[in-house]
């Protein structure tokens, strides 16, 4: 990350959460000097007068956009109202801000779920909007393609690619929210089943047939990626760009992965009168490929990380 100056002022909105804290702790290290966060508590997005005064404050450089309302099915299903309403707030808040203050760049965080349920395999940048997204996370769908869209008309209407939408699938990793839930899949798995082992529990009933298949990205590779977008020329790249590891795994398997490494013994049982969302997310990762970027980590060292972090913070003496 040479391009950029150790002291520039860079803001990491949702500091506190996974990819936010993910990319502050990569920031730390490299050594930048004028970081810039603040909590919920000290800054409510969702507010425009609020907002604008603190880039009025602080004027950011660099806005990693980190921050918004998430969670899994469970939580799409009982809150979408909230969901498509603080999401749209935050996305215009901060990037009408970001513009009227000249931020020389900022990457927004879409989602694989603006995608059309029916879609083609792996789902391609240009299959975006030829089809209704599935119908569990429709509310954040719109918000996220939204703040996509808001971020592309931007760029077309000054000719500079300073707003930079990228659409990751499922990241994972250290401090995700494990909460069954409020969490995504892959987090939420992993606490059941490390909660199940603890408990010697005969057997874990899951939500779904387990047929769906996901495509789970690693948050430090995510981080690789939004550094070099940071720093280098990106002139060359279209967007908005799709971040994946390229291979997927149906929820059954990615149980299986993850009862085996926490060492849980007992069976998986499976409702099938829970939905199940979108058949299958694999995305086509060829934009960034092209540009320079793909992801590293393997399924099974990502789950080990994430396995081992979530442990430290349950049970810090071990």
């Amino acid at each position: 990350m040479t391009a950029i100056h150790q002291g520039a002022r860079i803001y990491v909105a949702g500091h506190r959460g996974l990819i936010g804290s993910a990319v502050l702790r990569r920031l730390e290290q490299a050594g930048y000097r004028q970081l810039i966060t603040c909590d919920r508590a000290g800054l409510d997005l969702t507010d425009s007068p609020t907002t604008n005064r603190f880039f009025d404050e602080y004027r950011p450089e660099y806005v990693i956009l980190a921050a918004g309302r998430v969670g899994g099915i469970i939580e799409n299903l009982r809150f979408p109202a909230d969901f498509i309403m603080a999401n749209l707030a935050i996305q215009g808040n901060v990037l009408n801000a970001a513009k009227r203050t000249g931020v020389r760049r900022l990457i927004f965080f879409a989602s694989s779920c603006m995608y059309p349920r029916e879609c083609p395999q792996p789902m391609a940048e240009n299959a975006l909007l030829t089809g209704q997204p599935e119908s569990t996370s429709l509310s954040y769908a719109i918000a996220k393609l939204a703040g996509m869209q808001t971020c592309i008309a931007n760029n077309l209407q000054e000719g500079i690619p300073r707003f930079i939408p990228l659409i990751p699938n499922s990241v994972y990793g250290p401090n995700d929210n494990f909460n069954p839930e409020s969490g995504h899949v892959l987090a939420a798995l992993v606490r059941r089943f490390i909660e199940a082992e603890r408990q010697r529990l005969p057997d874990v009933t899951l939500w779904g047939t387990g047929r769906p298949r996901r495509e789970f990205l690693f948050v430090e590779d995510l981080v690789d990626a939004c550094l070099k977008l940071l720093s280098e020329d990106i002139g060359n790249l279209e967007l908005p760009a799709n971040l994946g590891s390229g291979i997927d795994y149906s929820i059954a398997e990615l149980a299986e992965k993850i009862s085996g490494l926490v060492g849980y013994k007992g069976k998986l049982r499976w409702d099938a009168s829970k939905p199940d969302g979108s058949p299958q997310k694999l995305l086509d990762s060829g934009r960034m490929a092209s540009w320079g970027w793909k992801a590293n980590t393997c399924i099974d060292d990502g789950l080990r990380k994430t396995i081992d972090w979530y442990r430290s913070r349950i049970d810090p003496d071990n």
